[in-house]
C-alpha cells in the first residue's frame, strides 16, 4: 500500500475530546509534528475526522 505523511498544522486546544484522541491515535502530539502511515481505510477515516487540523501528502 501507499504511504502517506500526516502533519499537524493547528492546535488541539479547545477541540472536542474525540478529536484530541484521534490526533493521539495518529501519533500527533503537537503543531509541526509529522508521522507516516499506510494508506488504509481506517487511517483515512481518522484523518477525515481531523482534516481541519492536519495536512496530508502522499509519499
Amino acid at each position: 500500500m501507499a504511504q502517506i505523511k500526516v502533519k499537524q498544522v493547528r492546535s488541539s486546544i479547545k477541540r472536542i475530546q474525540n478529536q484530541k484522541r484521534t490526533l493521539e491515535a495518529l501519533g500527533l502530539r503537537g503543531i509541526g509534528k509529522e508521522v507516516t502511515h499506510e494508506n488504509t481505510p481506517n487511517i483515512l477515516g481518522m484523518i477525515e475526522k481531523v482534516k481541519h487540523l492536519v495536512t496530508v501528502t502522499e509519499l
